[in-house]
């Protein structure tokens, strides 16, 4: 190692605060599934949300609904990872398509460089935790809902009947 210090170009600084954050997920899983199993994963799935659910209260911009927050904020963290993301407004509410989910990309480029992974998919989880924030957030006459397909996802979050139907 040398004295010398360099700086990160930006795109190693993504690079190393995916990996970090990577690391202590995966750290923070490990630990659950391994001291509490399945149920205390479950536990740290309602606290988690709980905690994000109120921290996306306190963060929401002025004049944008907490589900348009939602969804903006499950966009942003799907292009984090490089995912090939839309989002269709719709009459009924929004739907987010992630076509190529750049979470799991990275987390299988992982596991061929021999990280040990606490879930063969993130998928699961990923769905259990954003549907429990968005129970927890999203207001109440919007349903947000996940449909798994290949190496992506679809969200929904849907007003049971679009605004002015009867």
């Amino acid at each position: 190692m040398t004295s010398e210090t360099t700086s990160l170009d930006p795109a190693e600084k993504v690079d190393l605060w995916r990996q970090r954050y990577f690391e202590a997920q995966t750290g923070a899983d490990e630990f659950v599934l391994g001291e509490h199993g399945e149920e205390g994963l479950a536990r740290w799935i309602e606290a988690n949300s709980r905690i994000t659910a109120d921290l996306m209260r306190a963060q929401r911009p002025e004049g944008l609904s907490a589900t348009d927050h939602f969804m903006i904020r499950m966009q942003r963290q799907l292009l984090l990872y490089d995912s090939d993301v839309s989002v269709e407004p719709q009459a009924s509410g929004t739907v987010l398509r992630n076509a190529e989910c750049g979470i799991l990309r990275y987390r299988k480029k992982a596991a061929r460089a021999g990280v040990a992974l606490a879930f063969k998919s993130p998928c699961g989880y990923c769905q259990k935790l954003n549907t429990a924030i968005a129970n927890r957030y999203v207001e109440p006459d919007v349903k947000v809902s996940c449909e798994l397909a290949g190496d992506g996802c679809t969200w929904r979050a849907e007003r049971p009947h679009a605004p002015g139907e009867d």
